[in-house]
């Protein structure tokens, strides 16, 4: 994994699965500038939750990684609560869908959209 902006070691990554699953939805998008963006914010039934999107913008305070050939985007404040995270996508029988394996987390929820620190 390299970081493509900043100066400080990227501390967030993304599965070959789900950067090939983001390549995907890319491509079906149709617009290739699009890059996978990951945040926290406050909610869920665990205090944070996590948000993952499709984005082809980058604000002043986003850090942007990339890993398998794809580019993550996490802003500041969500990065101090991820670091060292993967972002994984898995399929079983009961669907198909991302996952954050974040060892910051000292519980998460049952789906795991959201956890405490």
């Amino acid at each position: 994994m390299t970081e493509t902006e900043h100066n400080y070691a990227a501390r967030v990554g993304v599965t070959e699965s789900a950067a090939d699953r983001v390549q995907t939805l890319i491509r079906m998008e149709g617009k290739p500038n699009m890059m996978l963006r990951v945040g926290v914010s406050g909610g869920g039934c665990s205090g944070f939750q996590y948000g993952i999107t499709l984005d082809d913008k980058i604000g002043d305070d986003d850090r942007v990684f990339e890993d398998h050939g794809i580019r993550l985007v996490v802003d500041q404040t969500s990065l101090d609560l991820l670091d060292g995270s993967m972002v994984d996508y898995v399929e079983d029988l009961v669907g198909a869908s991302f996952q954050i394996k974040n060892p910051n987390a000292s519980s998460t929820c049952g789906c795991g959209s959201s956890f405490s620190v």
